[in-house]
């Protein structure tokens, strides 16, 4: 698995220490994931570990490993069951201390924070400004789920019973008003059916659609529907280009100075401008490219 991962079509790959990982073999599993990192073949993907929580044995021995053995191969560390501020602070300290000893760049490895459980949700908040070293909220569902007694055995899936709405909803809003507030990225979690693509596409649908920057994939044959799911529609992607245009023009000189105006049966303004923008930003992100220009009026 760790050497197909580096040739997957993935924005991120996160090498295991936590669950995927028994516990008998944690320690060992250290030194697989350095000799990993260390052997390079990422390209421009993001390479994180995840190391376990501290409510263990082992998280600072996994820290402690991976960075000493491959910190100038790492980009983030993946915190599981954050329940407090404190866990990701005691983290950025002890990242802090490992980077200094070995003339690593200060401040460069970054957190990604997995909100898991009721108390993190809770404090989700204080969690994502308790470090500038932060980049990423995430949420857990399977962990979740179990702790707040949701009766389901199918994580990520609307429990029975629940036939109202989206048992998720408040959940995955509260993770990702924390992170916009402080400039976060929030992705969902994994979908563990992974022979059902079309269910995993309907899942992350859900997230998709309110904002998220994407989702775990725990297959390579989800990553296609991951890519496609988190990024825009072409004809949305030609849209908000066009709005992007169109609003340049008429706010300016030659176009009149004017802030508000009718783009076809579409009025666009401000608010307008920075809708585009984000669609915009995730088509440009995903590889899109336009299939119209804007073309401004004649006299």
């Amino acid at each position: 698995m760790l050497g197909k991962a580096a040739g997957l079509p993935a924005d991120q790959v996160f090498l295991d220490l936590e669950d995927s990982v028994s516990p008998l073999a944690k320690v060992g599993a250290r030194a697989n994931v350095v000799a990993a990192l260390a052997g390079g073949g990422w390209g421009e993907r993001t390479r994180v570990v995840r190391v376990n929580d501290w409510t263990t044995q082992w998280t600072y021995g996994d820290v402690i490993a991976v960075v000493e053995g491959a910190g100038a191969d790492l980009d983030c560390v993946m915190l599981p069951k954050v329940q407090s501020a404190e866990h990701v602070v005691a983290l950025d300290l002890l990242l802090t201390q490992l980077e200094k000893s070995l003339g690593l760049e200060v401040g460069r490895i970054g957190i990604e924070a997995q909100i898991e459980n009721a108390r993190g949700l809770v404090e989700v908040d204080a969690i994502a400004a308790a470090s500038p070293r932060t980049e990423t909220l995430i949420f857990g569902p399977a962990d979740f789920m179990a702790s707040i007694n949701m009766r389901s055995l199918v994580v990520g899936e609307q429990p029975v019973g629940y036939d109202v709405g989206d048992a998720y909803h408040y959940i995955l809003m509260r993770i990702l008003m924390a992170a916009r507030t402080h400039d976060l990225q929030a992705i969902d979690g994994p979908y563990l059916q992974i022979k059902d693509v079309d269910g995993f596409r309907r899942v992350a649908g859900r997230s998709a659609a309110l904002g998220f920057d994407g989702k775990w994939v725990l297959h390579p044959g989800q990553i296609d529907a991951a890519n496609e799911v988190y990024s825009p529609a072409q004809d949305d992607y030609d849209h908000a280009e066009l709005i992007l245009d169109a609003y340049d023009y008429y706010t300016s000189e030659v176009g009149g100075m004017r802030g508000a105006v009718m783009l076809g049966d579409e009025m666009i303004d401000e608010a307008s401008r920075k809708m585009a923008l984000v669609v915009a930003a995730k088509g440009r992100a995903a590889g899109l490219l336009r299939t119209s220009t804007f073309q401004p009026p004649k006299d």
